[in-house]
């Protein structure tokens, strides 16, 4: 049986005790039937991941007695992801495997064909620190709220932004990503692409460029989840040894 690893927030250190929310109190005693004393693993970007042991448990609450450091903090790849809102399902997905691929920035943005009318970001953080839990990363990535794509990419600091562009006769992904080095961002339309102006106002700026991802279309989600394979796996930390 595997040992559960919790994202806690607080600040970690040896021989502390720490509060768990009420969904991880849930989820120990209800869905994986732990007790108190049982063997757990807490951690977080800041502080690195520690073993713990369930100190108390309630229906929706919990804490955990912190014993030693199992793994020091140490530096995160600065891959960002920048998302049209997608439907419901597919967005939970896209935001739970690209937290397994290790970005570090999840940014939904609305679009002229987007179809999906709000972003849950509060639902999202919770797939990402869930699949953060699952995956071994000490990091949960950061989920922005929803803004226009024009206000995100006013807003973006010339870190190398890659665009899928079906139809355009783009450069190859892979040529393009492998002369980059992180920081750098991953750019996916909505389900129905971007319309052509929308794409020519993205591309006008220095830092975006178009790339294509092969010579079938694919949907918005396989893209996003593609795309960030392939930086991961060029330009990211794939590469390490």
């Amino acid at each position: 049986m595997s040992t559960p690893r919790l994202f806690l927030d607080d600040a970690l250190a040896e021989g502390a005790e720490r509060h768990g929310t009420a969904a991880q109190a849930h989820h120990l005693g209800t869905v994986l039937r732990r007790g108190v004393g049982e063997a757990v693993r807490v951690f977080n970007a800041r502080d690195g991941e520690f073993a713990a042991t369930i100190a108390h448990l309630r229906k929706d609450r919990c804490a955990f007695a912190l014993g030693p450091r199992l793994r020091a903090p140490g530096p995160e790849p600065d891959l960002r992801l920048v998302v049209a809102a997608l439907k419901r399902d597919a967005l939970d997905w896209v935001v739970e495997k690209a937290t397994e691929l290790g970005v570090s920035v999840i940014q939904p943005v609305l679009t002229r064909r987007t179809v999906a009318e709000r972003v849950n970001t509060e639902r999202l953080s919770a797939i990402a620190r869930g699949a953060a839990e699952q995956c071994e990363r000490l990091s949960v990535p950061a989920l922005r709220p929803a803004m226009p794509l024009h206000r995100a990419l006013d807003g973006w600091d010339g870190a190398p932004l890659l665009v899928a562009a079906e139809r355009r006769g783009a450069a190859p992904v892979a040529s393009v990503a492998s002369g980059l080095r992180l920081p750098c961002g991953w750019l996916v339309g909505p389900e129905g692409g971007f319309e052509g102006a929308e794409l020519d106002d993205a591309t006008r700026r220095a830092f975006v460029t178009a790339v294509a991802l092969g010579p079938r279309i694919l949907r918005a989600e396989t893209a996003a989840v593609a795309g960030l394979a392939v930086l991961q796996a060029l330009a990211g930390d794939w590469t390490a040894t």
